[in-house]
């Protein structure tokens, strides 16, 4: 029973001190303490960097507002330093700033991204980036680090170091004092982790709003990223339809035509035959000529092959030969845009004539496509009933979240009566 009882008792003691030392030997504790240790280091020899050259840059435009002396050379040198200074002290910010973002990614798993740079050219490489925010958050960042990564890791250090530090400086002091010491830094020691930790995750804090870009660069980053994303999107699906257009040519539209093909030459062949069979054979002649009839329009629906082959001024020409009203076709496009700009551009046109011959009651239409600067710009008009609206949904909605879809503007005139004019502007990509 003693044995019994003594294990029972003993257990939760062996539990408290696993708990006591299991941060001591955690991957977390001394990941915490590495980062902290090197930031010392790394902080110091920023701040040192910083130091000098804010001091040349001073001195040097000291002594040319109080009136440079001595040797045109060193006339030259004053006024090189003034003007080339910021400049120097901006790469050393970025570079400083990639420095401690490597610290963060290696030594504590932390990812912070850098802010995003606009490309700048001449003079204004020099002076905007003084002007954002992002180079004065990076700079705020390393002055703190400065001032107090040296404090923090010392603080680490000693706390990590306490048992070792009391054996070597307490060995004056009589017993009660030496075992009130060890008692302290033992205390010391099994805090030092949390310590670390603590000072981890407020570098960690500082350095993902001051390193990494700030609220509006990381909305605009993900504008910018959404932005591609859905240029990705339709891209990939215009694609996507051009093969399909292409399988179907080349595989069951073909097909087909040899079945119209073989069925009209059997309904030759059995001209002499009995009425029930020559009334099979022709219904299903026609029944095939029908149906490769309308693969034909489908493929065309999905992506025509002479917008690939022969351009936008072909394309819509065919459109405009098989409308059924007389329309006036101009197209002025001196270059070719991106193949989803006009294959946007094609659909635009073909919707919208469908609907002027579907509900416009118009007796003429005209379709302009011209393009100005980097734009296309697409006007659709017809002398119909007019009342057309973008807000009833059909087609109409659907060309307008086709040019939403790549950037571009879609509006709507007709009033009630007419006429209806209908303007696309494009990115010509």
């Amino acid at each position: 029973m003693t044995s019994v009882g003594s294990a029972t008792t003993t257990a939760p003691a062996v539990r408290g001190l696993r708990t006591l030392v299991r941060p001591l030997v955690a991957h977390a504790s001394w990941q915490a303490t590495f980062h902290t240790v090197a930031g010392i280091f790394l902080s110091a020899a920023v701040g040192g960097v910083f130091t000098l050259l804010g001091l040349l840059w001073v001195a040097a435009a000291l002594s040319l507002l109080t009136g440079p002396s001595g040797h045109p050379v060193l006339i030259g040198i004053y006024l090189g330093a003034t003007v080339t200074g910021p400049f120097a002290i901006l790469l050393w910010v970025r570079f400083a700033s990639a420095l401690q973002r490597e610290r963060f990614r290696n030594l504590l798993e932390v990812e912070i991204v850098a802010p995003a740079e606009a490309p700048l050219a001449g003079w204004r490489r020099l002076t905007h980036p003084w002007a954002q925010a992002a180079t004065w958050r990076q700079l705020s960042y390393h002055v703190l680090a400065s001032v107090l990564a040296g404090p923090a890791g010392v603080l680490v250090v000693v706390c990590w170091s306490a048992p070792i530090l009391a054996a070597l400086w307490t060995d004056h002091l009589p017993a009660g004092e030496r075992v009130a010491s060890f008692a302290m830094s033992g205390g010391l020691l099994l805090s030092a982790p949390w310590i670390a930790r603590g000072m981890a995750a407020a570098d960690a804090f500082a350095g993902r709003h001051l390193l990494g870009p700030g609220p509006s660069e990381e909305l605009r980053q993900r504008v910018a990223t959404l932005a591609r994303s859905r240029a990705e999107l339709v891209t990939a699906a215009d694609t996507e339809r051009r093969r399909i257009e292409r399988d179907l040519h080349d595989g069951v539209q073909q097909r087909l035509v040899s079945l119209a093909v073989n069925l009209g030459m059997a309904r030759e062949a059995f001209a002499d035959a009995s009425p029930e069979i020559r009334e099979v054979l022709a219904a299903a002649h026609d029944e095939a000529t029908q149906a490769l009839a309308e693969l034909r329009d489908f493929v065309r629906g999905l992506h025509p092959a002479v917008l690939n082959d022969r351009g936008l001024d072909a394309a819509l020409s065919g459109i405009v030969a098989r409308a059924p009203l007389p329309v006036a076709l101009r197209v002025e496009v001196t270059t070719r845009c991106s193949p989803t700009i006009e294959a946007i551009a094609y659909f635009t046109v073909s919707e919208a004539l469908a609907n002027v011959s579907k509900h416009a009651r118009a007796s003429r239409a005209e379709v302009v496509v011209e393009q100005i600067g980097g734009n296309l710009l697409i006007t659709v008009s017809d002398n119909g009933d007019g009342g057309a609206s973008v807000e009833e949904g059909g087609g109409l909605r659907g060309l307008a979240q086709r040019a939403a879809a790549v950037d571009g503007t879609f509006s709507v005139v007709s009033p009630l009566g007419g006429p209806t004019t209908v303007t696309v502007n494009l990115p010509c990509e």
